[in-house]
């Protein structure tokens, strides 16, 4: 079945070009790798050699055929099948899980061709640099960096962890982004542009208002989903900190209540949804400086929030709810991690978090203000500030729901 799958893929490129291995062959090559490995637990490991070697030299004789003879440059269907034959290894060792996974996700890199292709040649030099970057704090720093608290605050893996994981999140509407530009529409832009950065969406998209005066409708429709995916985004921010869901729970009513009212009103208020040519100016999500710069926010959040819990108690806590004018994120991680280790209460620690994200939201305002025209900044003005005023209602109900121990 493995072999079929990846055959079919590969049949129906037939279409297009002459190919040299159908589904008949990519299906025989992992019976060939299975047999081969059951025999050589009876005849030894000769037997699984030669017969590596004989695919080997088969791939190498369809690229040279494919590339040479009849001029048509790749390689991908004799890797593909020299992959297949592999995986048929891994059946017969019981790798059943590797097997199947590995074969799927052959599958779907071969049927992407097209829109991969479309994506690598949109990525600059330096973007490439960045996922490389990148990379590295995965997989090079991330494993290597001590597992354990220092001033029982702040654990540098744990730290490392949440930027990957929150920057991988921005990273799948970034490359919409790419792909799409605005062709879709400024305001669907703008939904995307918010989990990238909601402050460098609605900036960008500023500017464009006053740049281009006919854009001012959807412009401020794209600000209104940028800010209702920048809430989004922090709720699953706090579903990675939190993976039980309770910190999550507790920040969902109010912040729920903000993102209905904020679709509403989009919907209410949407005129058109203009395309234009001009890109939104967003920095990758995998640039090594917002990544520090983001790390490096909510451990001093984290830090500071500690101490003051330690001085002012809850007060303290709600203080640092002020960070949502620079990263809602930033508080959002630093609220869960505190409620995780049991500094702080998780209700004291998601009203917070919901408070960051209302000071968030008020924060459009100024960066309207800055960037964009004035028509705009009236519109948005009167918009964020409803916006602001239903979640501190929705955050207060909801505080004195929780207070009457009813939750």
């Amino acid at each position: 079945m493995i072999g079929i799958l990846i055959g079919i893929e590969r049949e129906h490129q037939r279409v297009s070009k002459k190919i040299f291995a159908g589904v008949r062959t990519f299906a025989l090559a992992c019976i060939i790798g299975m047999i081969a490995t059951f025999t050589s637990k009876l005849a030894g490991i000769e037997i699984l050699i030669i017969t590596a070697v004989f695919f080997a030299f088969l791939c190498a004789t369809i690229a040279y055929t494919t590339n040479i003879v009849y001029g048509q440059p790749g390689i991908t269907s004799p890797i593909a099948l020299f992959c297949t034959f592999l995986l048929g290894i891994l059946v017969a060792m019981d790798y059943y899980l590797f097997a199947i996974v590995g074969a799927v996700v052959l599958t779907f890199l071969l049927i992407e061709k097209k829109p991969l292709h479309s994506f690598a040649e949109h990525l600059s030099d330096k973007e490439i640099l960045n996922a490389v970057q990148f990379l590295a704090i995965a997989f090079i720093l991330y494993p290597i960096m001590p597992d354990k608290t220092f001033f029982g605050v702040v654990n540098p893996r744990f730290a490392i962890l949440v930027v990957v994981l929150v920057s991988l999140i921005s990273f799948s509407s970034y490359v919409s982004l790419k792909k799409f530009g605005t062709q879709w529409g400024i305001s669907y832009s703008g939904l995307l542009g918010g989990f990238v950065n909601s402050e460098a969406t609605t900036g960008a998209l500023s500017s464009m208002s006053k740049n281009r005066p006919n854009l001012i409708d959807a412009t401020y429709t794209g600000i209104l989903l940028s800010n209702t995916a920048m809430l989004i985004r922090n709720l699953a921010i706090a579903l990675i900190v939190d993976p039980s869901g309770r910190f999550a729970l507790l920040m969902l009513p109010p912040q729920l209540i903000v993102i209905l009212a904020s679709s509403l009103i989009t919907l209410i208020k949407r005129k058109s949804f203009d395309t234009t040519d001009e890109p939104l100016k967003i920095s990758s999500p995998f640039a090594l400086g917002p990544a520090f710069r983001f790390g490096a926010g909510f451990t001093i959040i984290l830090i500071i929030a500690t101490i003051a819990n330690d001085i002012a108690g809850p007060i303290g806590i709600y203080a640092m709810a002020l960070g949502g004018f620079v990263s809602s994120a930033a508080v959002t991680v630093s609220m869960a991690t505190l409620a995780v280790n049991g500094s702080t209460s998780f209700s004291t620690a998601a009203q917070a978090a919901v408070l960051a994200s209302i000071v968030s939201t008020s924060a459009k305002v100024v960066l309207v203000k800055m960037s964009g025209s004035d028509e705009l900044f009236v519109r948005a003005r009167n918009t964020f500030v409803l916006l602001v005023l239903i979640g501190l209602v929705a955050l207060a109900g909801w505080s004195y729901y929780m207070h009457l121990g009813i939750y």
